[in-house]
């Protein structure tokens, strides 16, 4: 760890867990052994990360920090406050970071930039973290972002003509050509495809977390939840020795996909791909404990 001669933020996390831990450091051991236990039970072997895995491990390496950023969980914010860490005072406040310049790819640098000398160094001795969100909330979000917005003409043609073409009968010729009225139950469709995955690999978008950011192979150190975001990103940056001078964006709370509109896009959806869609991702429901949402008919 190259910074300045105090406590890495890894130091701080596990010093602070010697002593009595205060109940959010007891949260955050019993997430880490919970994935533990998971990866042990439910993964065979272990494989060699490529570069190709590496490109969601975002390098700080003034503060001696890895995030694997995970779209549709809070990751612009997160995006924003890396700009900050490691922008050597070009920026002061992650708030006022314009959202298309947090994800500009070179403003961050990932591990997949660097030597495997220098990248086994930096997951022995940086802090790893990575925010998580309930499976099926997060799949809603990234619909509802990607296909019912009238401004992502990107993801209706690259994506949603695709999906209409396959999956509706008797599509107009303007449907075809626009992709922009892709419905839910299409899009799961899609996704419970066979060819889908024979085809390209998911969007980062709907692709699952444990593909991602290969929590069985990378251990991290602190698993935050969309649930828990403020207490986890408050604890995270006092970790990193930041709390007061970085403040965690708040997030619009009205707009915001929750339990009940994600129960909502599930009714009517046909039993047989309620089950094909759980198993499809049904290692981030078990890698980080969530349980079975209450709305699916798969018993």
């Amino acid at each position: 760890w190259k910074g300045k001669p105090r406590r890495s933020p890894l130091q701080a996390l596990y010093d602070g867990e010697q002593f009595e831990p205060s109940s959010i450091q007891a949260t955050h051991q019993k997430r880490r052994e919970l994935l533990a236990s998971a990866c042990k039970t439910y993964t065979r072997k272990r494989r060699v990360l490529t570069a190709e895995d590496l490109k969601h491990l975002v390098v700080d390496d003034t503060h001696g920090l890895i995030y694997c950023y995970v779209p549709k969980v809070a990751c612009t914010n997160w995006k924003r406050v890396m700009m900050v860490l490691t922008g050597q005072g070009k920026y002061n406040d992650p708030a006022v970071i314009p959202a298309n310049e947090a994800h500009i790819a070179s403003n961050l640098r990932t591990l997949s930039e660097f030597s495997t000398p220098e990248i086994n160094y930096r997951l022995r001795n940086y802090l790893k973290f990575i925010f998580v969100r309930e499976p099926f909330e997060r799949l809603v979000s990234a619909y509802r972002n990607k296909f019912t917005r009238t401004y992502n003409t990107a993801f209706h043609k690259r994506y949603g003509t695709k999906i209409i073409e396959r999956h509706r009968r008797d599509p107009s010729l303007e449907a075809l050509e626009r992709g922009n009225d892709v419905t839910f139950e299409e899009f799961l469709y899609y996704l419970v495809d066979p060819q889908t995955q024979r085809e390209e690999p998911f969007n980062e978008h709907w692709e699952r977390v444990h593909s991602l950011c290969h929590p069985c192979i990378v251990q991290y150190d602190v698993i935050g939840k969309y649930e828990t975001l403020e207490e986890d990103a408050r604890y995270l940056l006092q970790l990193i020795g930041v709390g007061d001078s970085i403040k965690f964006p708040s997030s619009s709370k009205t707009t915001r996909t929750t339990d009940g509109m994600t129960a909502q896009f599930f009714k009517g959806i046909n039993r047989f791909y309620q089950r094909r869609l759980f198993n499809l991702y049904k290692m981030d429901f078990l890698l980080f404990n969530y349980s079975i949402p209450h709305y699916l008919q798969i018993h």
